[in-house]
């Protein structure tokens, strides 16, 4: 049973282009089933979430963070009474306009519109693949999601001012989301927070005495399975302590958000949308955890001597294509000559790039700027 609160799919606000209901699925079921059928979608398993395979086949990518995000999304929605449904398609799709090589290849694609007096939002660039870029439809360009899997899109994890986005007029800026909205950017943290610790353990860049000493809320959870399984491997003893912190900073946006939805008296969607706030939150201790081992990473890993290399390389490469087609367009695909024609050239080429697998930016920068 969902709760007044949640979002109801019989009470959908539609999809841009109308079309008759499904025999057996709901409309966000059926939004979930045309985001999971999107090219977009499927080259989210050649985009690096922070690893590249030079260091493993068996670290996350952008695809493999993704289904993380959904169970987790799908397993708080549930237990708030939300709309399951309508949550996991927002976590399946909450990362699809990410560009090649992670937040590096993010920042230099930024960088390179910034020049042109533009800038790269993924949070806007997947909005752009799922109302124009998928063509899959005879009768509409896009998916023709719901309204409410477009909205959430934009607004899962930040708050667009009305002034500052006029193209974003009819997403209801002046309102909070809804509250299967508000969790994804909170499920996005709960999962690369504990992965990310994962997969630089098995990468050997981070060691067990580091995390045990920098991050508390590990060290606690570590201590407590070295009593229930003193004889248990390290490797082992790590996975026990993941799989706890995972499950604390879970259920706290459980119990923390059904306080907040007692206390501010939330008993339908109007409420939450009026709500001055966001609802949707850890409690002050587990965020003060969170942020503790967030900050941890991004000293030790993000920007570790380690990965140093790798990034500086995925700017290079992002910038210097760039460059390279602004200065010859003509060497564009036609499909994209042709877009520039109607849009911005350095918009149509941040399109072009942002669509790229690791693999094939690396193929383009070879063909068009590896001289050496």
């Amino acid at each position: 049973m969902l709760s007044g609160y949640a979002v109801h799919a019989e009470q959908s606000r539609g999809r841009r282009f109308p079309e008759p209901p499904h025999p057996y699925r709901n409309d966000f079921q059926r939004d979930r089933d045309r985001v999971i059928h999107a090219r977009a979608f499927r080259r989210l398993e050649a985009k690096t979430q922070v690893f590249t395979r030079r260091y493993s086949d068996h670290f996350r990518n952008r695809l493999t963070h993704t289904l993380e995000v959904s169970q987790i999304s799908r397993t708080i929605a549930g237990a708030l009474s939300l709309n399951v449904d309508l949550a996991e398609a927002l976590a399946l799709v909450h990362d699809i306009g990410h560009p090649p090589f992670g937040h590096a290849g993010e920042k230099a694609l930024d960088h390179a519109m910034r020049a042109h007096g533009l800038h790269f939002d993924h949070n806007l660039h997947a909005l752009r693949i799922v109302e124009d870029f998928e063509q899959r439809y005879a009768a509409f360009r896009g998916l023709n999601l719901t309204f409410e899997v477009r909205e959430g899109i934009i607004k899962h994890s930040r708050d667009y001012r009305a002034e500052a986005h006029s193209e974003l007029a009819e997403y209801l800026l002046d309102q909070r989301p809804p509250l299967e909205a508000q969790l994804i950017d909170l499920t996005d943290e709960i999962a690369y927070s504990t992965a990310d610790l994962d997969d630089a353990f098995e990468a050997h860049i981070l060691s067990l005495d580091e995390i045990r000493e920098s991050v508390p809320v590990f060290a606690r959870f570590f201590c407590e399975v070295e009593k229930i399984y003193p004889d248990a491997s390290a490797k082992l003893k790590f996975s026990e302590t993941i799989k706890r912190v995972l499950n604390r900073f879970v259920g706290d946006v459980i119990t923390n958000t059904q306080a907040r939805i007692a206390r501010a008296n939330i008993q339908t969607l109007a409420n939450v949308r009026n709500h001055p706030e966001r609802l949707a939150a850890f409690s002050p201790a587990v965020e003060a955890e969170r942020r503790a081992a967030k900050e941890f990473l991004y000293e030790n890993v993000y920007f570790s001597p380690s990965l140093a290399s790798e990034k500086d390389d995925a700017e290079r490469i992002v910038s210097e294509l760039f460059g390279f087609w602004m200065n010859s367009p003509q060497s564009l695909p036609a499909n994209y000559q042709e877009k520039a024609a109607e849009e911005s050239l350095p918009r149509t080429i941040c399109d072009y790039i942002a669509g790229m697998t690791d693999h094939f930016i690396f193929e383009q920068y070879e063909k068009h700027c590896d001289r050496v």
